[in-house]
């Protein structure tokens, strides 16, 4: 029952605009002959990354043994949190030492492969529905051939494709204020539920308390977050237009290529 309640309600302005962003490409990447996309899972089940995964599986198990042994007998929660730190500093540290160079090596494959293809922008195929370019396996023939990837000589070109980083968007003052606002408006809400909870006689009194809680987080994130949504939505579109864009996308769904056009965006919205 707590899992239920405590469920992450999508708050973030960035989370709440992808569900209609992500859906854009789907309905236009027919209509565009120079977008190409990539399976990054396929990309992570190559013979460099599986032993890279290896290797970060056996140090992660190594590191789990060396901090259970750490953590016998303490119990002060500072110290177990200070303790906790190290160790997932330490793994995230083994992390990028080893995917680092393999990530940016992948990363020079796809931008060989999209010069030669004279693609202006690479995605992401968990967002691609139909039409575009799957350029996935020449990419795996580069990583898996002799040698690393030779870099392109030229810039990508123009593309109709723009890209908003909307972790950016998230922080301008107003739309992060009222964020904050509605993640202390959901802790009340919730330590007020969890009360209710524990003095609930019966599944149905429970299924009340989750009800009303549920309700009253849909209504403040009606009331505060959508319009702010709304007017994120519009100056997108509205750059998009001025710009002459056919679609836009976030930047996490970005591999190569596209035009970035979070700083017109942002000005838009101060």
């Amino acid at each position: 029952m707590r899992s239920t309640l405590t469920r992450r309600l999508a708050t973030s302005f960035a989370a709440v605009l992808l569900g209609s962003v992500a859906l854009a490409p789907a309905t236009l990447a027919a209509d565009v002959t120079d977008i190409g996309y990539v399976d990054q899972a396929a990309l992570s089940n190559i013979a460099s990354f599986t032993n890279a995964n290896r290797q970060l599986a056996t140090f992660k198990a190594s590191l789990d043994r060396q901090f259970v042994h750490r953590m016998h007998g303490i119990r002060d929660a500072g110290i177990q949190a200070r303790i906790a730190q190290e160790f997932q500093n330490k793994l995230s540290s083994r992390q990028r030492e080893l995917f680092g160079p393999l990530l940016q090596r992948a990363q020079v494959a796809i931008a060989s492969v999209a010069s030669s293809k004279n693609l202006s922008v690479v995605m992401d195929k968990r967002i691609v529905i139909v039409g575009g370019q799957d350029v996935t396996a020449n990419v795996i023939d580069l990583l898996n051939g002799p040698g690393d990837p030779i870099p392109p000589v030229n810039t990508p070109p123009p593309s109709s494709v723009g890209y908003v980083d909307q972790t950016q968007i998230d922080a301008i003052p107003k739309l992060k204020a009222a964020n904050d606002d509605f993640q202390k408006f959901q802790a009340g809400q919730q330590s007020d539920a969890q009360t209710k909870l524990k003095g609930a006689k019966n599944d149905a009194d429970r299924q009340a308390v989750l009800k009303d809680y549920q309700a009253a987080l849909a209504d403040k994130q009606k009331q505060e977050i959508q319009p702010l949504v709304d007017q994120t939505r519009d100056a997108i579109a509205g750059v998009a237009r001025k710009r002459g864009l056919l679609l836009v996308i976030d930047r996490s769904n970005l591999i190569y290529g596209g035009t970035d056009i979070t700083s017109d965006v942002t000005t838009a919205l101060k």
